[in-house]
């Protein structure tokens, strides 16, 4: 199981809803019935504009992205994807990331939710989603947009032990907060109270996987043909920017666009990702 106990989930489904309460926008939620799982999704923007799946990155939720790209919802029908076995309010199954399972999920969801021509716009593990759907079925998919993307590169290793995973493993036996944010400041370019209390009750109350993230192969990359385009994080200690942007360009033959964000951390501040969503509507036009 994802979640710890009765008690831990209850308490992520309480902040999940304050902070779908605080971004004070017109939604509706809707739960499709996948074979993976029962999925949750956010809806939000006029369901006569183009529609614009947004996915989360690991530790996150429909709410939390949203709030990062609030803008979106004003030239697109935006449905924020809860991803299965994450914090939030979808299935706790966990997917075989090794297998295309992601993508076939997603694909589901898609088909589901009744829409076509559709653009990804995908987040840290969010991203390793979108390319897994490209890799199973790329038909109704119009282009996606990556941000510090999982599944190009990986970090060092050894540094994301020692910056990131032994603080991460100590907050989690001790609960002792100044570990949680060594983790926060070595992710995040900014963070808020809220963002570290959810990060925080995430890694107390649920199962999270560590298990080494894989790379997608240049076969694979070669015979995708959706427009892909890419925001990587300078400072990303685990999917470092300029290490993604040499590969992407080498192995992706239908890379449309590729932005290295100065001095961003995994997670980018306000300002950035209010450049990608200008970036992002702009590819509208």
């Amino acid at each position: 199981m994802f979640f710890k106990s009765k008690e831990g989930k209850e308490k992520i489904i309480t902040l999940y809803n304050q902070k779908l309460n605080e971004l004070n926008i017109e939604y509706s939620e809707e739960y499709v019935e996948t074979k993976f799982g029962a999925t949750n999704v956010i809806i939000t923007g006029s369901p006569k504009s183009p529609p614009l799946l947004l996915i989360h990155g690991t530790g996150g939720c429909a709410p939390l992205i949203l709030e990062s790209l609030p803008n979106l919802s004003s030239k697109y029908c935006v449905y924020a994807i809860d991803v299965l076995a994450q914090p939030n309010k979808s299935a706790e199954n966990r997917l075989d990331m090794k297998s295309l399972d992601y993508g076939e999920w997603l694909t589901e969801v898609i088909i589901l939710l009744g829409v076509k021509e559709v653009t990804l716009v995908g987040f840290s593990f969010g991203g390793f989603i979108s390319l897994k759907t490209l890799e199973f079925n790329e038909r109704l998919i119009k282009h996606v947009f990556l941000i510090a993307p999982v599944y190009i590169v990986n970090g060092n290793p050894f540094i994301g032990l020692i910056k990131m995973f032994m603080p991460l493993k100590k907050f989690i036996k001790s609960n002792d907060k100044q570990y949680i944010k060594k983790v926060m400041d070595v992710l995040f370019s900014e963070y808020d109270d809220f963002a570290l209390t959810f990060m925080a009750t995430t890694f107390q109350n649920c199962n999270m996987d560590f298990s080494p993230l894989p790379i997608i192969s240049k076969l694979s990359a070669k015979i995708i043909e959706t427009p892909i385009s890419i925001f990587a994080a300078e400072k990303d200690i685990m999917f470092p920017g300029k290490k993604m942007i040499k590969r992407a360009k080498r192995i992706f033959p239908s890379m449309e666009e590729v932005i290295l964000i100065e001095n961003s951390k995994h997670v980018p501040n306000s300002m950035d990702f209010k450049k990608i969503e200008d970036l992002i509507i702009d590819s509208l036009n």
